[in-house]
């Protein structure tokens, strides 16, 4: 027999709309008991093989004077905002008052929806907010209701510290980033019981889910031996050198900093001029070698290219002493000497990504000062930065307290662990990088789908001690590259402004890591022709955007010389598909006709193993 009560809450059910998102009470309950036990069993062969004892815990930094509880140095900054929201107490009146009409719109419009009556929404995600697409979001009064809750508070929150006078620059940046990041952390997709997809799943699925997501999240703790390091994609399904980084060479040189690599022409004739590439040593260079259809290496040597690349070390506390000045001695500049004899050629052609477009700049100018930069022909920089004034989002990181925190972990260990640089990389894009995959991997239980992007991605590198402290305090902190004299390697001082070399400058709109603002100084920095080339999507999708990805992106042109970025736009016009052939035009003319195609074997230098070489094979996670 039902009761009256009974009947009354299941009609609510129902009304509500529950019902058609098959939530049920009863096998909620039974589902959320089964979990429990299963995931007492799970937790309890976990710490079972972990195997922790006393003897191993220095119980010393353990203590409350040793764990640093400000990692991010945001205390000050947040005490001088409150400071200052203290001395503008209207400010704070008139956006609480805002909040508060907007709950009573958001109230009003909710108990409409619920009585089945004609309602629109006080606030909307943006388009680009994937975190609801889910009907229930929209066609459920209370999870619409829980949904436009958040995205107000999120909106109050934002205007809130925006809008606060009297904050230097760095301190409102740093607000502003952790603000963000505490929105991001609290949206109710990441929770259980406010995320209808998951409750769904959780009931279909009796729970299994759940159990698969508390796996999961164990399985990634082993993985990162008590942090959390979340899979991100699959990755037994890679294997470097099988399918992933396949492009067929050779290494031919190696030293204790970098192996060269020399590709297997794939034309009957190559341009006189060879190629060499330079890719960042905070990441692995077979981000411009995924695979076939999208590998940047490939596609050059398509185009008659003859391609040498670096392909760094992943160093540990051995390498702890290698500065900045070994990375530019034993990086490019030997690499070029042994293309020159393995060739037979005078000169090079080279690209910079990132910091190892950084490094190419400074390289340069020391070569202008020893009578050696006729060496280099041309130089092409992918998404570089030599003025660091605007470091974008990743300056938020930067101040002396986090730096001098950075350095005493280093100290201790001679490099900086690589899955710390890839927390603060990932950080920058949080939603993506982060909770999505909290709640694919922990909530919805299921495995990351195989991706070769996000496999790079994780697959990330250390940082020897004192070259990273060097590169931190020069460039990020105190922006010295960019003022002639002010850093020295070497005993040269490196002054930008001599760099006669032809450059070839690509930057990307969306770009996180190197602003393309930011990144425009060069233009008006070195003294050679330049020629500057804006992408859209990010530092990694605007740089990987092949002619035949069916034209995504596009990038803009304006051969104006133009002093101000925001000038240079204003005349730029915008082009479709990707700027790979655009870039290819630029460099045949600093290529020197064709020769004969030259194969590894057939070159001076002796061949020490297949590509992609083991150095790049050196994953932090295996050692």
């Amino acid at each position: 027999m039902t009761s009256k009560n009974s009947t009354d809450n299941n009609n609510k059910i129902s009304e509500y709309g529950f019902d058609k998102y098959n939530f049920d009470p009863v096998a909620w309950s039974n589902a959320m008991n089964d979990i429990s036990q299963r995931g007492q069993k799970l937790m309890a062969d976990f710490m079972k093989n972990q195997q922790v004892n006393n003897e191993n815990i220095d119980i010393e930094q353990l203590s409350p004077d040793k764990i640093n509880l400000d990692p991010f140095n945001i205390g000050d900054a947040f005490s001088q905002m409150t400071k200052s929201m203290m001395e503008n107490p209207e400010d704070i009146a008139k956006a609480q008052s805002d909040l508060f009409s907007n709950y009573i719109s958001l109230w009003q419009n909710t108990t409409k929806q619920m009585l089945g009556e004609e309602s629109s929404d006080t606030i909307t995600p943006l388009a680009s907010d994937k975190r609801f697409t889910d009907e229930a979001w929209s066609e459920n009064a209370i999870f619409n209701f829980i949904k436009q809750s958040y995205l107000l508070t999120s909106d109050f929150m934002h205007k809130t510290v925006n809008d606060v006078d009297g904050l230097s620059g760095s301190d409102a940046k740093k607000i502003n980033f952790h603000t963000n990041q505490f929105i991001d952390a609290t949206a109710p997709t990441n929770f259980l019981m406010t995320n209808p997809t998951v409750i769904r799943e959780t009931i279909d699925s009796k729970g299994e889910n759940l159990v698969n997501g508390l796996e999961n999240m164990l399985n990634d703790l082993e993985k990162g031996k008590g942090k959390l390091r979340i899979s991100m994609t699959d990755a037994n399904a890679f294997e470097i050198g099988v399918n992933i980084a396949t492009t067929k060479g050779q290494v031919v040189f190696q030293n204790e900093l970098m192996q060269l690599i020399h590709y297997q022409p794939t034309t009957k004739d190559v341009y006189k001029t060879p190629l060499l590439i330079i890719p960042p040593w905070i990441n692995k260079f077979y981000i411009l070698d995924l695979k076939e259809k999208n590998s940047f290496i490939k596609w050059a040597l398509d185009q008659g290219q003859s391609v040498f690349i670096i392909s760094w070390v992943n160093p540990d506390e051995s390498l702890r002493h290698k500065d900045f000045t070994d990375y530019m001695k034993q990086g490019p500049i030997t690499a070029i000497d042994a293309i020159k004899k393995t060739t037979g050629e005078k000169q090079v052609n080279v690209i910079g990504y990132c910091l190892g477009g950084t490094l190419l700049a400074a390289t340069l100018a020391y070569l202008h000062v020893k009578n050696k930069a006729e060496c280099v022909k041309s130089a092409t920089y992918f998404t570089t930065m030599i003025d660091f004034d605007d470091a974008g989002d990743l300056g938020v990181f930067i101040d002396e307290k986090q730096i001098s925190a950075i350095e005493e972990k280093m100290d201790e260990r001679g490099y900086l662990d690589g899955s710390e640089m890839a927390t603060t990389f990932n950080m920058l894009r949080s939603n993506d990088l982060i909770w999505s995959f909290v709640i694919n991997n922990y909530l919805m239980g299921k495995q990351p789908f195989p991706f070769d992007l996000l496999y790079w991605n994780s697959d990330s590198t250390r940082m020897p001690a004192t070259m990273h402290s060097f590169y931190l305090r020069n460039m990020y902190l105190e922006n010295n590259l960019i003022k002639p004299g002010g850093i020295t390697l070497d005993g040269v001082a490196i002054d930008l402004t001599t760099i006669k070399t032809p450059s070839f400058i690509l930057s990307t709109c969306d770009d996180h890591i190197a602003p393309w603002m930011a990144t425009y100084a060069a233009k008006n920095t070195y003294s050679g022709p330049v020629k500057f080339v804006l992408s859209g999507s990010g530092h990694i999708a605007g740089v990987i955007n092949p002619p035949t990805d069916k034209m995504k992106y596009g990038y803009w042109l304006n051969n104006r010389k133009c002093k101000k970025p925001e000038s240079w736009l204003k005349g730029a016009t915008k082009h479709e598909g990707s700027w790979w052939p655009e870039w290819n035009v630029w460099i045949e003319k600093y290529s020197d006709g064709k020769v004969a195609a030259r194969a590894p074997e057939d070159c001076k230098l002796k061949i020490i193993e297949p590509a992609p070489g083991s150095y790049v094979k050196q994953r932090i996670d295996k050692t």
